[in-house]
């Protein structure tokens, strides 16, 4: 059973295009709208909301060339989404931060442009249907 902070998120529209702008790399806007609903919550979905906005920034400061900001805000973002019910939102938290964490692990080394496809929000259904190859 959901969490009635949870229901009425799923059901806010700014929720969905908070989700869109990730997806679309639109890190600034998508983090004004996840950083609005968060300022709202208070349950616990307050963290998810709270790393996924932390996880754009760090993509936003990527884009801006500081690549100290991209790796602690990745960080922190990931950190507030461990302990986070993997299908919190309807997303596939698993997902975002596996590719999060490929992202923590490249910022940490030595390579200076690493050749990775950006995070993405996939529906947590996604993650238990059978892949097509």
């Amino acid at each position: 059973m959901l969490d009635p902070e949870e229901s009425a998120l799923l059901g806010d529209a700014r929720l969905g295009a908070a989700i869109a702008q990730f997806n679309a790399g639109d890190w600034y806007g998508c983090h004004d709208g996840f950083e609005e609903l968060w300022h709202e919550t208070a349950g616990p979905t307050r963290p998810v909301l709270q790393g996924l906005l932390q996880i754009a920034v760090g993509q936003l400061h990527l884009e801006r060339g500081n690549r100290r900001g991209a790796t602690i805000l990745t960080g922190e973002g990931l950190g507030r989404l461990r302990d986070c019910p993997q299908d919190a939102l309807g997303l596939d938290l698993a997902a975002v931060c596996r590719s999060a964490g490929l992202w923590l692990q490249a910022l940490q080394g030595p390579e200076q442009n690493p050749d990775l496809e950006p995070p993405r929000l996939l529906p947590a259904r996604a993650a238990s249907q059978p892949s097509v190859d």
